[in-house]
């Protein structure tokens, strides 16, 4: 599943794309939208939201007689899940995914914007956008980014481990299981400690969040920092294979949800970050 940083490359690409401009065709290959028109709409920005992207349209003023002649608003809400993508175009370029994975086809007189694979796809008025991403807890590439409450929200559960709960979107948004293990390992802390039990909570929320930011422009993500001499990471994928700091061959293992329903892959250093 996508992290945070590539969500907000992607809303930065389809922004760069089709801000301010007017859709002359469009095709939602979803039954619930297959019918939708939004020819003649203009899209106003693109943003992400955690793992979320909100495409923001306003319509063409209603020509009524009488009519207020208000912007009608709508947001094209999608979500990447697994295998998901958007890919920008020339017009008419010919695409680099299957077309038979495509599920939305956005079309300007400057690009071809088009949604492959996508986990989640629907429209929604922009007013009611609260009812989608509302649940979501401080995004950690956002503006509103508010390192206090998302502490706050990761401390309402203290016996749930640490490695589970940065991955909760509800506690705090862009975290994916590459920059959790990241973090932990930063940090000092396994996966499976529980919450209440990390020493410095808000360093490895601050470690997960500079991870991030400094991944947000071209090239292959590395969580090993500016000096490092080639991309890389400390312990994600990285089984078997020994510590850059240690030596120890690195662990893979998975950590389950608190309720068992849900088991996801972690890797660790056993002797950097000691289960107790």
């Amino acid at each position: 599943m996508p992290e945070g940083d590539s969500i907000w490359r992607a809303a930065t690409r389809l922004n760069a794309a089709l801000a301010e401009q007017v859709i002359t065709a469009s095709d939602f290959r979803v039954p619930r939208f297959a019918t939708l028109n939004l020819e003649g709409w203009t899209m106003t920005e693109v943003v992400p939201r955690g793992k979320h992207l909100l495409m923001r349209l306003v319509g063409p003023a209603d020509e009524e007689p009488g009519a207020s002649r208000k912007p009608r608003e709508l947001t094209i809400h999608s979500h990447l899940k697994m295998e998901g993508s958007w890919m920008v175009y020339p017009p008419g370029g010919r695409w680099t995914k299957p077309g038979h994975t495509a599920r939305c086809v956005l079309r300007t007189a400057s690009a071809d914007a088009v949604g492959f694979s996508l986990g989640i796809l629907e429209v929604v008025p922009t007013s009611e956008e609260d009812r989608i991403v509302g649940h979501l807890g401080p995004d950690l590439l956002g503006p509103d980014w508010d390192e206090e409450e998302a502490l706050r929200r990761l401390q309402a559960e203290p016996d749930v481990p640490i490695g589970y709960a940065l991955l909760d979107q509800r506690k705090l948004a862009g975290i994916g299981n590459i920059y959790r293990c990241e973090a932990c390992f930063l940090s000092g802390i396994h996966p499976a400690l529980p919450v209440v039990s990390v020493p410095d909570l808000a360093k490895t929320v601050n470690d997960a969040k500079r991870l991030l930011g400094e991944n947000l422009g071209p090239g292959l993500r590395s969580t090993l920092g500016p000096r490092a001499m080639r991309p890389g990471y400390w312990v994600y994928g990285r089984a078997r294979q020994p510590c850059r700091r240690c030596g120890t061959p690195i662990r893979r293992d998975v950590l389950a949800a608190p309720d068992g329903t849900e088991e996801r892959d972690i890797y660790f250093c056993p002797r950097c970050q000691p289960r107790h």
